[in-house]
């Protein structure tokens, strides 16, 4: 499903930084929908953990390994929100890694159901500029209690 709905607003600081760029272009492409190339911004090996931990979107809590974890990841769960925006508020960028300090907010269905996410999210790129591992941090019983119906 394309995502109807472009929005990334960056309020925190935007120098140079390899993890801070591959993070802006993340969420570019899952607020554009492009499914593809947000997969062609990890490693091989690369792991997501969207939340960190055991979730109801990963009961294990050992996150989606490789393009093809990621991949399944997005056709079961970042493809199927209508729309994201995402506010980022504040970023740290040192070493290999980037943590930016957001909030995401999706619409989740035709009807506009929303649902609020808070979020510390942590990039780490290698020497290519590659995601090598992202960390998203939140809690998935406060995004639910966020949840709103038109």
């Amino acid at each position: 499903m394309k995502q109807e709905h472009v929005s990334v607003s960056w309020d925190a600081p935007d120098g140079e930084h390899p993890a801070r760029r591959a993070a802006q272009a993340s969420m570019a492409a899952v607020s554009e929908g492009r499914k593809d190339d947000w997969i062609k911004l990890f490693r091989p090996d690369a792991l997501v953990e969207d939340p960190v931990g055991p979730s109801m979107l990963d009961p294990e809590g050992k996150g989606h390994r490789g393009h093809e974890g990621i991949r399944t990841f997005w056709d079961t769960f970042v493809g199927t929100v209508k729309a994201y925006r995402f506010e980022v508020r504040d970023s740290f960028a040192n070493g290999p890694s980037c943590a930016n300090v957001a909030t995401i907010t999706t619409t989740l269905d035709d009807a506009g159901t929303t649902m609020t996410v808070d979020c510390v999210l942590i990039y780490s790129v290698d020497d290519d500029g590659l995601i090598t591992s992202l960390r998203a941090h939140w809690e998935p019983d406060r995004a639910m209690a966020t949840v709103t119906k038109p």
